[in-house]
């Protein structure tokens, strides 16, 4: 066994690396970026090696610098994570010729499988059903709406080197077929340093289905299940799970033993994903190959136990693998989501800047129910613009899948995060989402249930009722409290009032307190808009983020923020402000004048941080509605921005090369 190796990567994976070396007794060695000098995965490791310039193509994708961190340290092997090198065989050869092991498969199989393009010849040639496509490189833009043409429409033009969404483009049109290749080249080359794409028909409705293998080098391969990863925003895995609530006994082992026979086609040996589409009849075919850990391996361990980071390091230093298929057994259920920083009201732009607040739920067994949080940062920690915006995986397992999506969902209202956008309150509706909670799924699911963005979700009157009575016990604490307070003019502000108002957006709730005391831990019976008494019960103090108790029947976990004159409540997708107020009080509120936004209609704003890559008009020219205007790249993502109508560019305020903050002007219309 190793003595010591190499993590070559970053945030969150590079922390799940360096958490299972340890528990083996391996020691680590991380390499960082400027922007990552103080990141938790360079603190976490046992050494530190610093490899260049923020830009992940002068640092973490130059494997002269990598190698050099390796016979700096005396690394004798070195784990790619997933993205950067991992899936670069040319990367693999030199740590060869170094005396280096690589913690993955052999420069054959990723050559076979790494490659979207060769990868479909291989399979094809293997026998194993694939997508109906062209499987060479796409020339021109002419050469593309040629091959879609034949192919039949919709189509899905694709990065031959990619993989997390980058580079890919479906195109239901010839014109979009010319402006989807053109993008995603320039996203290919800009991610990967690989231009080529390639074209295959889209299937209409398909489910995104994954089989993880394991190889070693004795020739023993098996199958361990298979992840749902069909809840996907833009070709990028939002929501995954396993097992998959599709997929029979029958369908599991056809899928499991073709990706078990790919594998060992190529002498595979590490852990690998197959992953499938899956049509609604349940007919699969081959999509690619990842031959490295994937993002979303911690619900295959939750479900079977393995430790998936360990099998590889056994593998690589030669070992046979201890288990057989015949031990695989898949165990509940486990949800995966991941945490980016992006966000959800602003179609899901990226988010950049630094974590104020970043609390986690306590991880670990709680009675049924696991809780797993995989993530590379800390509170304090700073979201760069040069990395993938990924804070967090939470994962969650329980006996069931209702029940382990429940468990997500009080977890989710649990995780704290301040600083950033994020897309928390998605996820969290998304877990109260009855398609979703049935299974109901494809990969157009987020495109179907939410085709103009994801808006807050608004509460219904039950739910404006829990919020309401969060909000009164809250503010019947904060003004106890105060009186309560030494050195006040008025230390005491009389009798407890028994009768409010909250107000919830535009809406005036009567609330009344027929029972109870204002103590911590805190019990009070509300009675809301006339209707039956509720208990309200709950030990939240002053302060606290999260209001952790009962309200009647219904167990809650919702995050508070103090605004003018009330709370922010967060609560399953739901971001309400609520001011409870004394009658009297709420009569004069609703004489208040409402506050008029700013007319921004004649501007185009940056909708996120990023880099302008393109203006593509000039000053005093007319464009028609859904002409391009520019477009700016965030997160390794360019972003088109197009006309929402006809109008004409009155003066540029930005040029290509500008680094821009959010809502920053690009240009003005007349």
């Amino acid at each position: 066994m190793f003595t010591k190796i190499l993590i070559a990567n970053r945030g969150e994976i590079a922390c799940r690396i360096i958490k299972t070396a340890r528990k083996m007794g391996i020691a680590t060695v991380a390499v960082y970026s400027d922007a990552d000098r103080d990141a938790v995965h360079a603190e976490m490791a046992d050494e530190a090696v610093h490899i260049g310039p923020s830009p992940a193509a002068q640092s973490y994708l130059v494997p002269e610098k990598i190698i050099a961190a390796c016979k700096a340290t005396g690394a004798e092997a070195l784990h790619p994570g997933y993205g950067f090198l991992s899936e670069r065989a040319s990367f693999c050869e030199a740590l060869e010729k170094k005396g280096i092991i690589f913690i993955g498969p052999k420069p054959r199989a990723i050559r076979a499988m790494g490659d979207k393009i060769e990868s479909k010849k291989f399979a094809n040639a293997a026998k194993v059903s694939t997508v109906p496509g062209w499987l060479g490189v796409v020339e021109n833009a002419g050469h593309a709406e040629k091959i879609a043409g034949e192919i039949g429409y919709p189509v899905m033009i694709k990065a031959s080197a990619g993989g997390g969404g980058k580079g890919m483009r479906i195109a239901w049109s010839r014109a979009e077929v010319r402006d989807g290749f053109d993008r995603a080249r320039s996203e290919a080359k800009s991610s990967f340093g690989d231009d080529r794409v390639f074209i295959e028909k889209f299937v209409v409705d398909p489910r995104h289905i994954e089989i993880q293998v394991l190889a070693d080098a004795h020739g023993n391969a098996l199958y361990l299940g298979e992840r749902e990863c069909s809840i996907q925003r833009r070709n990028q895995k939002v929501v995954e799970e396993a097992p998959s609530p599709f997929l029979d006994a029958k369908t599991r082992k056809a899928m499991g033993e073709q990706a078990v026979a790919l594998a060992r086609a190529v002498d595979y040996q590490s852990a690998g994903t197959v992953e499938f589409i899956v049509d609604p009849e349940k007919n699969f075919y081959f999509l690619e190959m990842n031959t490295r850990l994937q993002v979303e391996h911690p619900v295959t361990e939750l479900v079977t136990g393995i430790d998936l980071v360990e099998q590889m390091i056994r593998i690589a230093a030669g070992e046979k693998l201890a288990i057989k298929q015949s031990d695989v057994k898949l165990n509940g259920w486990a949800v995966e989501s991941r945490l980016y920083a992006e966000d959800p009201y602003r179609n899901f732009l990226p988010s950049i800047g630094r974590l104020t607040r970043y609390r986690p739920p306590e991880e670990g067994q709680f009675g049924d129910v696991v809780i797993r949080n995989d993530t590379g940062v800390t509170e304090g920690s700073e979201i760069s613009m040069f990395y993938d915006p990924m804070v967090a995986k939470l994962c969650t397992w329980a006996p069931t899948r209702l029940a382990a999506i429940d468990a997500m969902s009080e977890a989710l209202d649990s995780f704290v995060v301040d600083g950033i956008a994020h897309n928390i309150p998605f996820l969290a509706a998304l877990m109260q989402h009855p398609r979703w909670r049935e299974g109901l799924i494809s990969t157009g699911f987020i495109a179907e249930e939410y085709p103009d963005g994801f808006a807050p979700i608004v509460p219904d009157s039950e739910e404006k009722a829990v919020l309401a009575a969060i909000a009164t016990a809250v503010e019947l604490l904060r003004r106890d409290r105060l009186d309560r307070l030494g050195g006040r003019l008025a230390p005491h502000s009389g009798a407890l009032k028994r009768d409010w108002v909250v107000k919830i957006g535009e809406d005036y709730l009567s609330v009344s307190m027929v029972g109870g005391m204002i103590s911590i831990p805190m019990e009070l019976n509300l009675s809301i808009d006339g209707g039956k008494a509720l208990t309200v019960a709950s030990d939240w103090r002053p302060g606290d983020l999260i209001w952790r108790g009962t309200v009647g029947d219904r167990r809650v976990a919702a995050q508070i923020r103090p605004v003018l004159n009330g709370f922010r409540i967060a609560w399953k997708g739901m971001s309400v402000t609520a001011r409870a107020m004394l009658p009297r009080t709420a009569e004069l509120e609703r004489l208040m004048p409402e506050k008029v936004a700013p007319d921004t209609s004649k501007m185009l704003l940056c909708p996120m941080p990023g880099l302008v890559v393109s203006i593509a008009v000039a000053e005093g020219q007319e464009v028609k509605a859904g002409e391009t205007l520019a477009v700016v790249e965030a997160m390794k993502m360019e972003n088109v921005l197009r006309a929402e109508r006809d109008l004409t560019v009155s003066k540029l305020k930005a040029k290509p090369g500008d680094s821009l903050a959010v809502d920053a002007v690009i240009m003005e219309f007349a």
